[in-house]
């Protein structure tokens, strides 16, 4: 095995031999990091699609499959431990089927041909519904976005990235709007393979 520097800052170029393989193996047998299920959270804005771009190399590195999860508001949905509001079932079928179309728009821009993607919709709270869909999906990790905001209407209702982090049943990795960055811009690959759960 060589290590050379790379082209890139911060990179460095390792070619791995014929007799490296073994080494590697059990290098990655060795990772403290086990990651079978990444649950991504996503409200269609730019800063969510930032969380997701967080997850690929994630997905990539551990082998891990990515659920993307778009939580239609209801203003019903009140309490920490709502995981679903009763609505109308044709209207609640309706924006389900639309959101799950804008989801697996969003993972053939993003999500390379290769990493497992499948896509849910559920309709209530944001923070309880993703722990409660993190639960069922034994999700190793979620990635969710958060704006940042402050102030007094922050105050009042709070961050639903700082109310998961209290309810998840799993780690989560909380990506800012605006922040430096660890994750390095790749070309947009082929579209993956999509399976649809909503």
């Amino acid at each position: 095995m060589k290590i050379k520097p790379s082209k890139l800052p911060g990179n460095v170029v390792v070619e791995v031999g014929v007799n490296d393989s073994e080494h590697l193996s059990e290098f990655v047998a060795r990772s403290p990091f086990m990651f079978k299920t990444i649950l991504v959270p996503v409200d269609f804005s730019n800063c969510s699609k930032k969380a997701l771009q967080y997850a690929v190399p994630f997905a990539k590195q551990f082998d891990a499959a990515i659920v993307l999860l778009h939580v239609l508001p209801h203003h019903g949905a009140i309490g920490e431990k709502t995981c679903m509001v009763d609505c109308d079932p044709a209207l609640e079928a309706g924006l389900r089927d639309n959101a799950a179309n804008q989801l697996k728009e969003l993972a053939q821009k993003i999500i390379p041909h290769g990493i497992p993607v499948s896509i849910e919709t559920c309709l209530g709270a944001e923070a309880p519904e993703i722990a409660c869909a993190a639960n069922r999906l034994a999700a190793d990790l979620i990635v969710i976005s958060t704006h940042g905001r402050k102030g007094r209407p922050h105050a009042l209702a709070g961050s639903v990235a700082e109310n998961l982090v209290q309810l998840a049943p799993c780690p989560a990795l909380v990506v800012r709007e605006h922040e430096h960055d660890f994750v390095r811009d790749e070309n947009v690959n082929p579209p993956s393979n999509l399976t649809d759960d909503h």
